[in-house]
């Protein structure tokens, strides 16, 4: 068998176990994904949340009431930032509703009155082919109604999930992760044991350089849409503000959502503004906020961040497409760390292993004086 072969049949094999191994794994994720991205939520609320603890304990405050505080303020805080948005979105909705109608209407006689020969008929006949298509699929609609009871009692299970898990985090972090390096081969223990705690470091800075950044979008924005007279720019900021957690398709999507608000509210000038502003801050944000705020510890490549945001929306959705980038990060910095580890490792044990054994010296001596006719001189 050539060489060659031979080599890529070995490599082969190996990556289809590899395939195999990653495939069983996607399968379990697949099959536990509430519970999963429950916890992993738990996680990153705990990043956030963890280093305001600790500060607590060092002044003196008793661990379990340091606990208790942060993580009931924290919740609360979210609580109370979910009700705000709900109530704003209630309060604006029937303003919203007419406001959109007019501007249908608007930018029907803008159509017409446009340069590209759209006709009357034409926008009717879409008009009547989304609405042919909306009643098609009635039973479709009243199904996800039905499974919506579904969708409910899994949001406020993976809620409770995440509320625990972070409780958990919290208090007993340290101990959870020594019971973790204790299910570690003996020889892996030492590496991994150094490879945590910076591992932990990226993805706290990694959440809350996020929180910072996604903040000062949010408000900087906000306040663009508000000068503007854009319906309610304040649940459009929160939003903005949630969906900074998903790199470069977030912005894009949330970016979308204020312009076609302002399109189809105040007309293409609005819209156009609307677009400068989030153009402008985005641009403020990629090249000033997250080199300076997130640094050199979370950095990395935006192939890995498109393909990292891609592969977990399709293996995950929305959570999936948050989670991925922290993973991506916190992946990067425990390979680099094993890395420089293992290279350590080598530089210490290669002098022990050039070095001669105990006692050659000694018996190498005696026997470069055996003269050629085997006596001893």
């Amino acid at each position: 068998v050539p060489w060659g072969v031979r080599v890529a049949a070995e490599v082969g094999w190996r990556m289809l176990v590899l395939a195999g191994a990653v495939w069983v794994l996607m399968k379990v994720i697949s099959d536990v994904q509430l519970v999963v991205l429950s916890f992993v939520a738990g996680l990153l609320i705990t990043a956030l949340l963890q280093p305001t603890v600790a500060r607590l304990k060092r002044r003196g405050v008793p661990r379990g009431l340091a606990t208790a505080t942060v993580f009931i303020g924290g919740f609360v805080i979210m609580g109370l930032v979910t009700w705000f948005v709900v109530w704003q979105v209630t309060e604006n909705i029937d303003d919203l509703t007419s406001k959109v109608q007019h501007g249908i209407t608007d930018l029907k006689h803008s159509l017409l009155n446009s340069p590209f020969h759209v006709t009357e008929d034409q926008i009717n006949n879409i008009a009547d082919n989304l609405s042919k298509a909306i009643g098609s699929n009635t039973k479709d609609i009243t199904s996800a109604g039905l499974e919506g009871v579904q969708v409910v009692i899994e949001m406020f299970t993976g809620i409770l999930l995440t509320m625990f898990s972070t409780l958990f985090l919290l208090y007993d972090g340290p101990k959870i992760w020594g019971w973790l390096l204790k299910l570690l081969p003996g020889a892996a223990r030492e590496g991994v044991a150094g490879a945590g705690p910076r591992a932990w470091a990226t993805l706290t800075a990694y959440v809350r350089g996020t929180v910072i950044v996604a903040l000062i979008d949010a408000i900087a924005i906000g306040i663009g849409i508000y000068f503007l007279e854009v319906p309610m720019a304040v649940p459009l900021a929160v939003f903005i503000f949630l969906f900074a957690f998903i790199p470069m398709v977030g912005a894009v999507v949330s970016g979308a959502l204020a312009v076609i608000v302002g399109l189809v509210t105040h007309g293409v000038f609005t819209a156009a503004m609307v677009l400068v502003v989030v153009l402008a801050v985005q641009q403020i944000e990629g090249h000033v906020l997250q080199p300076f705020i997130l640094g050199r510890a979370v950095r990395v490549h935006p192939l890995a961040v498109v393909l990292g945001v891609a592969t977990g929306s399709l293996i995950a959705g929305i959570g999936g497409a948050v989670v991925a980038v922290p993973l991506v990060a916190v992946t990067n910095t425990v390979v680099g760390y094993l890395r420089a580890y293992s290279k350590e490792q080598a530089l210490r044990a290669a002098p022990a292993t050039h070095a001669p054994a105990a006692g050659e010296g000694r018996a190498s001596a005696p026997a470069d004086r055996v003269g050629a006719g085997g006596t001893r001189e």
